[in-house]
């Protein structure tokens, strides 16, 4: 059978407070819709149906590069309602998967097996236990045969006994889609909020002839929805600890595991050591024997092996190669291009600036829109003067060339190989091979001058 998706994103979230739609609330840098989609889309289905009703189009927008056919609830009438809405665009061949867009946590594995467990004539549902369930909907069994599901009860419709049970509905549950189509037009709104119940379906399925089947899981906060910022910034350390363990798993050592954020994708070779309150974004490969001091910030970059990231350096779009040592409190803005074993030291910020193997600049400096060679020092305060109030332009150093300190080198500007600027120096001018620029005002030491006296107050 092929599969199809069902997505259920089209509620406000009242209790999130916010002016955004719940599910485009951030758990480690993307969307909790994102997050279901992404881990549905790895089961490989012909179609995933997103259903969307409070602010549609903000929450189209959000996912790109996708394949995703939405559909629009326009009057919020319960879960079962908007599973309908999907209905006419589902083969009826189909097994039909049903997730709800607050739910981040879910994994690959709980999602195959409901999908393995689910047929033409068997409604497969996950299931979990929690201590103390809430509001959440129970799981009630079949008195006489356990492993059946008679049906389930919102919490809000149940009675006292029902409330007591600990096995609650996730939400997420897998059938064919002829008998799917069948089940959702049986349903009425007969119950306590004038909603259309999804989970009515299962008593509806016991009716038809038509087996429940329960799918738990082993670790039930992998179900959890996402009802308020709290169950959120809980649900954000639960995946980091996740992430975190898949990087101790590769031979990553953590000086602490949670305290560490993980905002995308991370790989890392063997004996990469990363501190405390480091935060990696977007698409970030590490290589072996990485080290990356605390409160480093990373994102889309590539480290080359053995490469030092000392304390509150900041890395966006840049290649680092094998060797490198950068900051402490060192800014590599995108378009930074590094040789073998270059050291940007403290306070040095680099953008569009490629640097040759061994080349140093290891204080104070600003390398805007520049090409250096290999084996070049940069004094502390050199800056590439790159714009000039309307256009960039760019800095072309030679390899083997010595920068003073206090330089300042005005864009468009070519120092060749060899060359020596003299510090304290403003070079406008291209600076032949082996040629020692120097460009200082004249100075004048004035005899007899008298300091000014203090104001009186």
């Amino acid at each position: 059978m092929t599969l199809e998706v069902i997505v259920l994103a089209a509620g406000k979230g009242t209790r999130m407070r916010s002016a955004l739609p719940k599910v485009l609330h951030l758990l480690a840098g993307q969307a909790l819709l994102a997050h279901v989609v992404r881990t549905a889309t790895s089961l490989t289905p012909i179609t995933t149906h997103v259903i969307v009703g409070h602010e549609a189009q903000l929450v189209q927008g959000s996912l790109t590069g996708t394949a995703i056919n939405w559909v629009v609830q326009k009057e919020q009438l319960g879960t079962g309602h908007a599973v309908s809405q999907a209905l006419p665009h589902v083969n009826d061949a189909s097994v039909v998967l049903i997730l709800a867009g607050d739910v981040p946590l879910v994994t690959q594995s709980t999602l195959q097996a409901c999908v393995d467990a689910a047929c033409s004539d068997c409604l497969a549902v996950v299931t979990a236990y929690f201590d103390e369930p809430g509001s959440l909907g129970r799981i009630v069994r079949d008195e006489k045969d356990s492993t059946h599901i008679r049906k389930i009860v919102e919490f809000k419709d149940a009675t006292p006994s029902e409330k007591a049970i600990c096995e609650i509905n996730s939400g997420i549950m897998a059938l064919g889609g002829r008998a799917l189509k069948e089940l959702i037009g049986k349903l009425d709104n007969d119950n306590a909020q004038g909603e259309f119940y999804l989970t009515d379906i299962v008593a509806l399925a016991n009716q038809q002839g038509i087996s429940v089947h329960g799918v738990p899981v082993d670790d039930a906060h992998e179900v959890s929805g996402i009802n308020d910022r709290r169950e959120l910034a809980v649900a954000e350390r639960r995946y980091q600890k996740r992430l975190a363990d898949d990087l101790m798993n590769a031979g990553v050592t953590l000086a602490d595991p949670a305290r560490l954020d993980v905002r995308g994708q991370v790989t890392a070779g063997e004996d990469c050591f990363i501190d405390v309150n480091v935060v990696l974004k977007g698409d970030v490969k590490l290589g072996y024997g990485v080290s990356i001091g605390s409160g480093v910030v990373i994102e889309d970059s590539i480290l080359g092996d053995n490469v030092r990231v000392e304390p509150n350096t900041v890395i966006q779009g840049a290649t680092i190669s094998a060797g490198c040592t950068l900051g402490p409190f060192a800014r590599l803005r995108p378009g930074t291009d590094l040789g073998v074993d270059v050291h940007i030291g403290n306070f040095v910020e680099t953008k569009k600036a490629v640097l040759g193997d061994r080349t140093k600049a290891g204080h104070l400096a600003y390398l805007g829109d520049a090409i250096l060679g290999a084996d070049c020092n940069i004094g502390a305060g050199t800056i590439t003067c790159n714009y000039d109030g309307v256009d960039k332009h760019q800095t072309r150093i030679g390899s083997d060339v010595f920068v003073g300190t206090n330089s300042t080198l005005v864009a468009p500007l070519v120092i060749d190989d060899g060359a020596f600027v003299a510090a304290g120096s403003t070079i406008t001018t291209r600076v032949r091979q082996n040629e020692l620029a120097v460009g200082r005002g004249k100075q004048r030491n004035i005899a007899g001058w008298t300091r000014p006296g203090k104001r009186k107050s």
